[in-house]
């Protein structure tokens, strides 16, 4: 049977690695995304070919210690943008997927594809039995950069960080705020 493809509703991007494959544990190089949506996505086209996918490697008996795709944010509560109130699962693929934003304008810069923007993707499920591990997850085909959002990256945005200087204007060293003669 064809892998059937469908367009995921809009998520939070984590950790994309869309420009250069990334090799996880002992792998090929993969192209991935990890997509965080809000619990009250409607994620009920990505469930429905996530079970066809369990249904055809293992009929309707799942095996012992089956993994879905979709996992609870409070898995990974310590990670920037999980928690609860999302949910998240990786997408995956060995070629490079499409990126493009509003305009379907190909985007070819990391910097305008970045942990915290949204996005949507276009998606197809595969069941897998690896050494025991057995599942289904998401195949990733292609991206759409839908708007910004704040970066998941834990760093301050200089502008953030600084005063504006002029031109004239002297930069005053910090200040110990220690009583320790170590650190003074």
């Amino acid at each position: 049977m064809a892998l059937e493809k469908v367009l995921t509703p809009e998520f939070r991007v984590g950790f994309p690695h869309v420009f250069k494959p990334k090799v996880f544990g002992q792998g090929d190089p993969k192209f991935s995304v990890m997509m965080i949506f809000e619990k009250k996505a409607d994620l009920a086209a990505m469930k429905r070919i996530a079970m066809q996918a369990a249904k055809e490697k293992w009929g309707d008996k799942l095996p012992p210690n089956f993994r879905g795709p979709l996992r609870d944010g409070a898995e990974k509560a310590h990670l920037e943008g999980l928690g609860t109130g999302v949910v998240f699962t990786t997408a995956t693929t060995k070629t490079q997927p499409g990126l493009v934003d509003r305009e379907l304008q190909t985007i070819v810069s990391p910097s305008e594809f970045y942990p915290g923007c949204y996005a949507r993707a276009t998606v197809h499920a595969f069941a897998y039995d690896n050494s025991g591990n057995r599942g289904v997850s998401f195949g990733l085909q292609n991206l759409q950069k839908l708007r910004d959002g704040k970066p998941l990256s834990g760093r301050s945005r200089p502008e953030d960080d600084f005063d504006a200087l002029g031109d004239e204007d002297e930069v005053a060293a910090p200040r110990s705020e220690s009583t320790d003669p170590m650190f003074a």
